[in-house]
């Protein structure tokens, strides 16, 4: 799972990230690109992300989209 993530967060971002970056804050997501990545997480692990769960606290880093992605299996 984190390494689905962080290829996918690399290539949408055209940046190296750890599991730790801060994603948002930092910009390396925009709005776009986590759209993106939220289709790529629900084809991936099988699930379906909400608009309203589309917010920091879920996908701030890497660490807190995995412990997101667990809580919806």
């Amino acid at each position: 799972m984190e390494n689905f993530l962080i290829d996918k967060i690399n290539e949408l971002a055209f940046t190296k990230v750890t599991t730790t970056d801060k994603l948002w804050e930092s910009n390396i997501l925009d709005s776009i690109s986590i759209v993106e990545l939220v289709v790529e997480i629900e084809n991936e692990f099988s699930i379906k992300v909400p608009f309203n769960e589309i917010i920091v606290e879920n996908f701030e880093t890497i660490e807190n989209i995995i412990r997101y992605i667990e809580s919806k299996k």
